[in-house]
């Protein structure tokens, strides 16, 4: 029996009291529990790490200083382990050359099937390019006017790495002179050394010829030698003018565009053979923004239109504008706009060759008066940015520049001569440039000729099983030119789990975390039964989750609880769920049963005619939509996956509001027409999922700024006030109160060769950061030290007495962290718990009424017992006058919104339309067209029959 369960006894990592459990193998095992309970440690944290450690150390010594070496997690017994995978939520990569396609291998697959039956077209003419003769190489030759010099190379190495001793040779046996090895002109019988690490190009040179009449017969004989040195391919280098390439198997017949042996190499951006060479495969530079530059132009140039050449530390720039607009008689007291285009493109470009006279003031009184060729503004500011050695000067001229698509290959990343072959019309990157779903549909009937079929066969069934895989997790609107680094957590997690479905591997443990994440409701049966196959592989699927769906249908369920923190850690339930359900010691089960759910608000809130109003939102799939934003109220965007929720809310509202309120330096907004009723609010904050501090040394009380005011306490304590210690002596980040042997960390890092980082206690302070006199400072009889290692529930109690304090604590209480202590290093929160105690620091900071608070999907990480905590934090907010903008698929979230904005109807290119707004009422009603409206009504009509029997239920115990 036991070689079918995984058995873990006496489980002991983070906050796990002692824990013993046993999980069936080969089943859907869904782990839950509250945030911060120990789910994560115990299916990461002890069970995958474990499995992974035992792989590593069936290795070598020599394998694992590679690999690194992983921690035994504190654990008794694991017994019935499989080799484990973990699939969490990590960002695929943030390589900018990293996109959907390429992750996928998807890409991989696509140029092979360009290089093998791909038709090179003429960009120029239209036509299939076709191999050359002899006869046509030297006519094209010919063309060139007499005396033009030109010498004929045949390419005998193409980009190979290696020291090419035996090519070298052959060349000297055979009597050749001359060569040009990496562009470089050499003699053969040099003493030539190539590094052997290196990739190196080598081309003969054939013969030195000068245009003239009669020269044909002497061409045609040096073109048939380097044809067939360079098996088949030459290189015309006509001196002073472009190279050209002549094949005996590709070239346009008309103008010569040739494009050599066709490889699966010439469509890789990431290879200098196929990348484009002005943006290097990026497909986008970063150039300087006229938005950026002139963001008012109904402002003159004496009202500073031009912002980075406003006066600030110089008056260099202002009075050399001011020298121009002289010269040329540009008005400099008329708005901008109305500037004509001729002499405002001297202002932003240049004045070309033609001089100006420059009359320049310094502070120091010194006077320069010289002529100069005017630059422009735009040039200006291009030309320095790349000449800078400063990155402060970097930084403040990036605020004027935008990433745009290159003006060379147009976004595409590729060169001319790989974007030339097509298949069925289409190049690779417009091929690309589907999403998932419409890829699937256009290889299903793309027109191929029987031989290309039989070639393209197995190719095809490739590319398609692994876009299917991609649609079967719900991410069917994805492009496959999408950059991986866009990706958010669970759209990544879901990429990489496709990948796993697709290897059709049996006999695995896989851990995953939330992959439900950033999925509507909609898709959420697609991914259940995703992970159902996963599993009917005879693998054992052990999931980190909180979706009611998922748990619903899971083989088993384990609950970790009671509570959080200290409180957690212990199994409630390990059973079916069914019988999870009817544990009434289990705080899920109760959910899932429906005897504890988040009610329904007894009144909705109502617009009182105030609005942000966004018009002509269209960037990315965004079509041109109009959104009206109440104020005060709470609302929801929702909206299935890729529909542009993110687009409208994050790109456009919080940038454009961020950069006018905030004056935040952000890059440049979402493309929208204008934002209206920006002066009903005077303050925009954004609480997303970041953590709140890279370091150990980052803590809820020192974010949330109530660290502040302990060490305010302390140093006004009769102790501190007689030993002289100020407020400074109660801080672990500066010299005087902190313990130097560790620096105020209260660990120190000790290094080992083979096995990983130790971090030991402070042997001087003992973990406690401070040094000995600093600690002997009490308040109450507790030192600072003391204080860090409060819980927030203690600290509560503790402060009691100082309302300052209290309140700041009591706000980290509200968001449901009582559990946590003051001085957690941030680096051990999780993401839900980093966005709360941001929460918890803008809540008891006094509110106007006038601030836009804009969260997205907040209830990432949490069980709904927390989301009930954290709905009544936000709707606290609405009620001091503030207005929420919220981001969500929580159903749990959406049902109490005052206001809903509905954005579809499908994702990526079906979506970027408002479908519906309203209340959720108003949008259950329209579920024919809303997928929103549709899962919302099932949810309103259980939640008022379940509201109805707790009426129903007091009625009796009052009788």
């Amino acid at each position: 029996m036991r070689e079918k369960q995984i058995v873990v006894q006496g489980a002991r990592e983070h906050n796990l009291k002692d824990v013993s459990v046993t999980i069936p193998k080969n089943k859907l095992v869904v782990v839950t529990g509250l945030s911060g309970s120990g789910k994560s440690s115990l299916a990461f944290d002890t069970i995958y790490a474990e499995g992974q450690r035992r792989y590593v150390e069936s290795l070598s010594a020599y394998a694992r200083m590679f690999l690194g070496q992983t921690n035994k997690p504190d654990v008794d017994v694991i017994e019935g382990l499989s080799p484990a995978i973990s699939i969490d939520q990590k960002t695929t990569s943030n390589n900018p050359r990293s996109t959907v396609a390429t992750v996928t291998e998807i890409y991989d697959y696509l140029r092979l099937l360009y290089a093998r039956i791909g038709h090179p077209i003429c960009p120029e003419h239209g036509i299939e390019i076709t191999s050359q003769t002899v006869q046509q190489m030297v006519d094209r030759m010919m063309e060139y006017p007499e005396r033009t010099k030109m010498q004929i190379l045949a390419p005998v190495v193409s980009g190979r790495r290696g020291e090419h001793v035996k090519v070298l040779e052959k060349l000297r046996q055979e009597g050749y002179v001359r060569l040009r090895i990496d562009g470089e002109m050499r003699e053969i019988h040099e003493d030539i050394n190539l590094e052997k690490n290196k990739k190196h190009s080598i081309d003969v040179v054939i013969d030195r010829v000068v245009i003239k009449p009669g020269i044909e017969g002497r061409l045609a004989d040096s073109i048939e030698s380097g044809l067939l040195l360079g098996e088949g391919k030459i290189i015309v280098d006509v001196i002073g003018e472009e190279e050209l390439i002549f094949s005996e198997n590709h070239s346009c017949p008309i103008c010569g565009f040739s494009i050599g042996e066709i490889e699966p190499r010439l469509f890789s951006f990431n290879s200098p053979f196929g990348a484009c060479p002005t943006c290097d495969g990026l497909g986008t530079k970063l150039e300087v923004d006229l938005d950026l530059i002139i963001p008012d132009w109904d402002l003159s140039l004496n009202e500073h239109a031009i912002v980075p050449w406003k006066p600030i530390s110089s008056q260099y720039y202002p009075q050399l504008l001011k020298s121009v607009c002289e010269h040329y008689g540009i008005p400099m007291d008329v708005p901008v706009k109305n500037i004509p285009k001729k002499q405002m493109d001297i202002i932003l470009y240049g004045s070309g060759k033609e001089k100006i006279r420059f009359y320049f003031k310094n502070d120091f009184g010194k006077v320069r008066d010289v002529e100069i060729e005017f630059e422009g503004v735009v040039n200006n500011i291009d030309r320095r940015y790349h000449e800078t050695s400063s990155d402060f000067t970097r930084e403040t001229l990036e605020k004027y520049m935008a990433i745009k698509n290159c003006r060379t290959c147009k976004g595409h990343r590729l060169k001319k001569e790989a974007l030339a072959v097509l298949i069925d019309g289409k190049n690779i990157s417009e091929m690309t440039e589907f999403s998932v779903g419409e890829a699937i549909k256009n290889l299903q009937h793309v027109e191929l000729t029987k031989k290309e079929k039989q070639i393209a066969n197995l190719i095809l069934r490739e590319i398609e099983n692994r876009l299917t895989f991609l649609y079967n997790v719900g991410l069917d609107y994805l492009t496959l030119a999408r950059s991986a680094g866009t990706l958010s957590g669970g759209e990544a997690q879901r990429i990489r789990l496709a990948t796993q479905i697709g290897s059709a591997l049996t006999g695995v443990l896989y851990v995953l975390d939330e992959p439900s994440i950033g999925l509507h409701q909609r898709d959420n049966d697609k991914l259940i039964e995703s992970l159902k196959k996963m599993r009917d592989l005879d693998n054992t699927l052990i999931v980190v989750e909180h979706d009611e769906d998922t748990m619903l249908e899971a083989d088993w369920l384990i609950d970790i609880g009671p509570g959080a923190g200290e409180r957690g850690g212990q199994i409630i339930a390990s059973d079916t769920p069914d019988k999870v359900m009817k544990n009434e010691n289990s705080l899920t089960g109760r959910y899932l049963s429906g005897k504890e759910f988040i009610p329904l608000p007894t009144k909705r809130r109502e617009a009182d005619g105030r609005y942000i109003e966004v018009i002509g939102a269209a960037e990315n799939n965004l079509k041109k939509v109009n959104v009206k934003i109440p104020i005060g109220l709470f609302n929801v965007v929702t909206g299935v996956s890729g529909s542009g929720k993110s687009t409208l809310v994050n790109e456009i509202i919080y940038k454009a509001l961020s950069t006018k309120l905030n004056r935040a330096t952000l890059r440049k907004p979402g493309k929208h027409k204008e934002i209206k009723g920006i002066e009903y609010l005077d303050k925009i904050i954004e609480i997303d999922q970041s953590p709140i501090g890279r370091t150990p040394r980052s803590n809820p009380a020192t974010y949330t700024g109530v660290f502040d005011d302990v060490r305010d306490v302390f140093a006004q304590t009769n102790e501190a006030k007689v030993r002289g210690y100020q407020k400074g002596r109660f801080s672990f980040n500066v010299k005087g109160g902190r313990c130097e042997a560790c620096r105020g960390d209260g660990i120190i890092k000790i290094e080992m060769h083979f096995l990983p980082d130790v971090y030991v206690p402070c042997e001087v302070c003992h973990g406690k950061r401070y040094n000995r006199e600093t600690l002997e400072v009490k308040y109450k009889g507790k030192s600072i030290a003391d204080i860090l290692e409060m819980r927030v529930e203690e600290a509560l109690d503790f402060f009691s007495a100082i309302p300052k304090i209290k309140r700041k604590i009591q706000t980290i209480a509200d968001v449901g962290l009582g559990y946590i202590k003051l001085g957690q290093p941030a680096t051990t929160l999780s993401g839900g718990e980093a966005q709360r105690v941001k929460l918890a620091s803008e809540l008891h900071k006094r509110s106007n009424g006038k601030s836009l608070y804009i969260l997205d999907e907040p209830t990432t990480g949490l069980h709904t017992h927390d989301i009930k905590r954290l709905l009544t934090v936000l709707h606290r907010l609405v009620e001091n006058g503030d207005t929420v903008l919220i981001i969500e698929h929580n159903l749990d979230v959406i049902k109490t919104a005052d206001h809903l904005i509905d954005l579809g109807p499908e994702g990526g290119a079906g979506g970027g339309q408002i479908i519906a707004t309203g209340t959720p009422e108003e949008l259950a009603e329209k579920a024919d067209i809303s997928y929103t409206g549709k899962y919302l009504k099932r949810i309103l009509e259980r939640d008022n029959k379940r509201m109805e029997a707790k009426v129903k239920e007091k009625e009796v115990l009052n009788k």
